[in-house]
């Protein structure tokens, strides 16, 4: 399993943008690339979260044209879609059942929880393959990390 690697800067980007979408779930997509047993994240990109508006409490959709858009923008910058962040409003850093059954192996999910309205807890998950479950990632900062194709 490879650990996630952030700046702190983006770790304080994703607090900032789950505090900012609360009492609602933000999200957005993690760019970076694979070195080993690192996960290195370049940047990250805010996504819409296209859920019905009176749902967005507790869930988060990504609009699947502007999935593409993201991955396109990755390729041509050299990366790829790591995966995902979002965050849970008054509710705990670990996976739901619903983001379970909608989660796709390969990518890390991050979850960062709001307490009323101040962030918490920051975790990543990977799904599985065989058993279709979550298993924690490892997360780990730093203050920079050499960069490539940075936007």
């Amino acid at each position: 399993m490879s650990d996630l690697l952030f700046t702190s800067s983006q770790i304080e980007e994703i607090n900032r943008a789950g505090m900012a979408a609360y009492p609602n779930e933000c999200c957005g997509a993690i760019l970076g690339r694979d070195e080993g047993e690192k996960r290195l994240v370049d940047h990250l990109r805010p996504l819409a979260n296209s859920f019905e508006t009176e749902e967005r409490y507790h869930r988060f959709r990504l609009d699947p044209l502007e999935l593409v858009r993201v991955e396109k923008e990755a390729g041509e910058q050299g990366l790829l879609v790591l995966g995902f962040y979002h965050s849970h409003p008054d509710a705990p850093a670990r996976p739901s059942e619903y983001d379970r059954q909608h989660a796709w192996p390969f990518y890390s999910y991050v979850i960062v929880a709001i307490e009323k309205g101040a962030a918490k807890a920051m975790t990543s998950w990977l799904l599985d393959e065989q058993t279709e479950q979550f298993h924690s990632q490892p997360i780990l900062q730093a203050e920079a990390h050499a960069s490539h194709g940075r936007a």
